[in-house]
């Protein structure tokens, strides 16, 4: 696609309202309007809510397919939900009114691994109305599988993949220190846990995209979840955390094959961390380790790769991509 792309904001939370900003400022992108279910948003003007300015001239709606209807945009971003089974209508809705999308839902990052058969279904949608759909963000997306997929490029053979992510969360918006758990108590954090909705949505996918990039087939992907307890007090802006309670998680997937570990994916996001960093780690030849020191805000990141992948997934041929189908995404500003 040539020329500016026309783009609609689906949900306008703090991550939606981070991509308006941006694609806002990118002549390349026209934004002609968003959707919310919140009703106080509704007639809102869209600068307004993103913080974005008066330059939009466009208002916040709350019906979707009345939106996508009449804006007919060439491509939506999509910000609502981290599982694939609550926003598939919302993807359909959108792929059925002829528009691309590019979606932060976690599990959208590699769907084939958890839900193959609603995977099947995006897949085919897009092919029968003509679009592609993405789903990336900073992690899933980026640090965790596509950054030490491409940089597996430098190796002549790679036999184990290491990430370890650590983020200080103290800065994080409010929804992701209450994803993490921050100020649970230990019995609060382990029934949230035993209830299966709980901790960082994408690790799994994490690893077997990055599997299925590296041409393995992986026996099983593990994962586990336990509280991170510091013994002193710390809060953010918006959350206290006495010592001894929840600070906030530390979460491993570990993916086996031929009955070694192969990929082993670690993510620990918590209040008082005393540093942030990434560092991926290549057992291969050459091996390869490679530290961001400081760590990756991961709001601004997932705005900008969500934003960057714009271009490229309009240009695609029609289908469901994850990150490792896409060429390089760089910052096209």
């Amino acid at each position: 696609m040539s020329g500016t792309i026309s783009v609609m904001q689906f949900g306008c939370g703090p991550i939606g309202c981070s991509i308006v900003r941006l694609a806002a400022r990118r002549v390349s992108l026209s934004v002609c309007g968003a959707v919310d279910i919140d009703p106080a948003l509704a007639g809102r003007d869209l600068g307004e809510v993103a913080g974005a300015g008066a330059g939009l001239a466009t208002a916040v709606r709350s019906d979707a397919q009345a939106a996508l209807a009449e804006l007919r945009p060439d491509l939506v971003f999509h910000t609502t939900g981290s599982k694939v089974a609550d926003v598939y209508d919302q993807l359909a809705l959108i792929a059925a009114a002829g528009a691309n999308v590019v979606s932060t839902c976690e599990e959208l990052a590699f769907p084939a691994y958890r839900e193959p058969e609603l995977a099947e279904r995006l897949h085919a949608l897009a092919l029968r109305h003509g679009v592609s759909i993405l789903g990336t963000g900073v992690n899933p997306g980026f640090l965790m599988d596509t950054w030490p997929l491409f940089m597996s490029t430098l190796c002549a053979d790679v036999r184990r993949v290491r990430v370890v992510r650590i983020q200080d969360a103290t800065g994080r918006r409010v929804p992701f220190q209450r994803k993490i758990g921050a100020g649970m108590s230990v019995a609060e954090f382990d029934a949230a846990v035993a209830g299966g909705a709980f901790g960082h949505v994408g690790l799994q996918e994490s690893a077997a995209m990055l599997a299925a990039g590296l041409g393995w087939r992986l026996d099983a992907i593990s994962e586990s979840i336990e509280p991170v307890l510091l013994d002193r007090d710390v809060r953010s802006e918006h959350v206290s955390v006495p010592a001894g309670t929840v600070a906030g998680l530390k979460q491993v997937a570990v993916g086996t094959r031929n009955g070694e570990p192969a990929v082993e994916l670690e993510f620990q996001a918590y209040l008082g961390a005393p540093r942030s960093y990434e560092t991926v780690s290549l057992a291969g030849t050459p091996p390869l380790e490679v530290t961001i020191d400081g760590g990756t805000p991961g709001d601004t990141a997932t705005a900008a790769i969500v934003v960057n992948s714009a271009a490229a997934v309009a240009a695609a041929a029609p289908g469901l991509y994850s990150m490792k189908d896409m060429p390089v995404v760089g910052c096209t500003a």
